[in-house]
């Protein structure tokens, strides 16, 4: 995109936050260009690292006087494009503002700045409330809990409490106009204990990509930690009974989480669906109370529980738990994405079966995962493609496989989460035409210059 002056606007930018943390130069602006999925690089104009609320709300201020897109970056480890600009524009990283601001530990909330990884509040919980803990999203330590939160994401504690987003208490946002909103508790009071009873307006910033505003603080729901936590691995061979199997699982509430993979790597598994259910509890006595309960519903669905130790069991025990990014190196090049969804319990056969088919077609290794959120109530599906980030045939047929993923996924009545470009114009073309205009008249009110992140989520 041409603007009138950019060596104007990088002076402006150095000004708001000071020339170490601005750069227009294209070695810096390289690693902004593309994520670590199968997207394609897109050109960025600036990069700039905030510091402060006010900061941010000068540059919001400028990019509206310009006409200068928006994009704001957590961690970056999306996968999907989101935070590649879609038509250059100013990318605002935001890891400098990576603050723990608070821990209330009687209403077991933290509330933090957007630069704050898991990593970070992970460690501190266990350094000084080791009788808490956050909810840990299967990605590496220096994701944000900002960034996953916005995105609908999924983890540990997911299948117990629902996806992350559920555990947002309360955001202060800079608004497209560069004012400051605050949604939940905190815009009553001086807690960020709750989303209501106010009316809830959280979630217009969720799954909304960066395209409503510039998260400036959060609040999330902390959660007791038990004393032991333990896994039940197992696999079945036959997949018709899955859904009445994790049914049953999720009718005791007796399990923390609960994840199924199915994939061609290990060779020995290729045929079988691999069974992965946490639980947790403060004795020794309700420990296998759970293990006992758990492992009869196994055996009464013919699945076959398998004991694990060693480097295996180290290895699916850790959280976070990012087994399936293993599927990166199963191929040259150590490409890696998937689509990833929401789904009905009931349609697990029906996308492994579609999931698997996919896969093939593109001479793809098949790498499927299903995660229960919130005991049941819905199923995180995703579809994996290893690809060769040297092999251009490779990663056209990464992108094809994708798209069939998202279009699958809509067909048997799913919705693709975090989705690329291409998933999002498929969402919107089934989406029901007044929650789109209603959509997509809230988000003119709020970004009436069109500056944040263009090009997702755009309603024709």
């Amino acid at each position: 995109m041409n603007y009138l002056n950019k060596d104007e606007i990088l002076t402006q930018l150095e000004k708001i936050s000071g020339r170490d943390f601005v750069s227009n130069k294209t070695g810096d602006l390289f690693i902004y260009s593309q994520d670590p999925g199968a997207s394609e690089s897109r050109p960025v104009d600036f990069v700039v690292l905030p510091k402060t609320v006010e900061e941010i709300q000068k540059i919001v201020k400028l990019a509206n006087s310009e006409k200068i897109p928006l994009i704001p970056m957590g961690g970056g480890l999306t996968l999907s494009g989101l935070i590649i600009p879609v038509r250059g524009g100013i990318v605002l990283d935001l890891k400098r503002m990576n603050q723990i601001l608070e821990i209330n530990e009687l209403n077991r909330y933290a509330l933090l700045e957007p630069g704050v990884t898991t990593g970070m509040l992970k460690a501190y919980l266990s350094e000084n409330y080791p009788e808490l803990q956050p909810p840990i999203p299967d990605a590496p330590p220096s994701a944000t809990i900002a960034g996953n939160m916005l995105i609908h994401g999924s983890g540990s504690l997911s299948q117990k409490y629902g996806c992350h987003s559920s555990m947002i208490n309360g955001l202060e946002v800079v608004l497209p106009t560069g004012e400051i909103g605050k949604f939940g508790s905190c815009a009553v009071s001086e807690y960020w204990f709750s989303k209501g009873p106010i009316p809830d307006l959280i979630g217009l910033f969720t799954s909304a990509f960066g395209t409503m505003g510039i998260i400036t603080k959060i609040s999330i729901k902390l959660f007791p930690r038990p004393k032991f936590r333990d896994m039940i691995f197992g696999f079945t061979k036959g997949f018709s009974d899955l859904p009445k199997l994790m049914s049953k699982i999720t009718f005791t509430e007796l399990a923390e989480d609960i994840m199924i993979a199915k994939g061609d790597v290990p060779e020995a598994y290729k045929n079988f669906g691999m069974l992965m259910v946490y639980f947790a509890g403060n004795s020794k006595d309700e420990m296998e109370f759970k293990r006992k309960t758990i492992e009869k519903i196994f055996k009464d669905h013919k699945a076959q529980v398998v004991p694990l130790v060693g480097k295996a069991r180290e290895r699916l025990m850790a959280e976070p738990q990012y087994g399936a990014a293993l599927a990166a190196d199963w191929r040259k090049g150590g490409g890696f994405e998937y689509v990833g969804s929401f789904i009905p319990l009931e349609k697990i056969p029906e996308a492994i079966e579609k999931g698997t088919t996919i896969s093939r077609k593109y001479g793809l290794l098949t790498s499927l995962l299903f995660r229960l959120i919130g005991r049941g109530h819905a199923v995180m599906f995703s579809v994996t493609f290893p690809f060769n980030r040297s092999d251009s045939k490779d990663m056209i047929n990464t992108r094809k496989g994708l798209e069939d993923a998202d279009k699958m996924i809509l067909e048997i009545g799913g919705i693709p989460w975090k989705a690329e470009l291409t998933g999002q114009k498929l969402i919107l073309e089934k989406m029901d035409p007044n929650f789109k205009k209603l959509f997509n008249n809230i988000r003119n009110i709020f970004d009436p210059n069109g500056i944040m992140n263009p090009g997702n989520w755009e309603v024709q």
